[in-house]
């Protein structure tokens, strides 16, 4: 299975994600899982500042906890939040109240209804949890792959680029794992669309 570009039977499947957003010409969604964490996180800021980019951060409760002065300053500079649960669970092996409870824990400090379930993984019932409790939830129309060490900047490069299209969300990692991948990606990325006249914007 391409896990770069989701076929279409898996997001038929998890209708209830949003994978793209209609109607949007020329528009990218960038989103940044796993942060707020030190360095990283402050690079991305000053990157998607110099391309006047606007982008979505999907935050880790305890690192909000951690590092609130960075979590504080994604907000300041205009972008979006969105919970990422607290502990970085994985829906498919964790009990469903305790999962609920994790991302429960996680909105006391990421204010914010905008949900994408680590891994991408998640139970029909946590679904139907999330949605009784108001949540958007987000999965993507292109993962980079900055995380695999395996992945070169290259591949990691072309996956973006060569699937990304008018309303993709495409998602990276603000994460010292991905930051190798991270910093080579995505400088490129941004100079790539903006000299194709496209603009970055956040979810709502």
């Amino acid at each position: 299975m391409n896990i770069h570009h989701p076929p279409n039977w898996l997001r038929r499947l998890y209708f209830s994600f949003q994978w793209k957003m209609k109607y949007e010409a020329n528009t990218i969604f960038l989103t940044f899982d796993d942060g707020p964490t030190p360095e990283v996180t402050e690079w991305v800021l000053d990157q998607l500042e110099t391309y006047q980019a606007k982008a979505t951060f999907f935050c880790i409760g305890r690192n909000v906890e951690r590092h609130p002065e960075i979590y504080r300053k994604i907000i300041e500079k205009g972008h979006a939040v969105g919970n990422h649960t607290y502990s970085h669970l994985n829906g498919w092996k964790t009990w469903n109240d305790e999962y609920i409870q994790d991302i429960e824990l996680a909105a006391d400090l990421i204010h914010s209804k905008l949900f994408r379930p680590p891994y991408g993984r998640i139970r029909h019932h946590q679904i139907k949890n999330l949605k009784k409790y108001g949540y958007k939830l987000f999965m993507w129309d292109v993962l980079s792959e900055d995380y695999n060490a395996e992945t070169t900047p290259e591949e990691c490069l072309n996956y973006v680029t060569a699937y990304s299209t008018s309303g993709s969300i495409v998602v990276f990692h603000d994460s010292l794992k991905a930051s190798k991948n991270l910093y080579a990606t995505l400088p490129a990325v941004l100079k790539y669309f903006k000299e194709k006249s496209f603009e970055f914007r956040k979810l709502k």
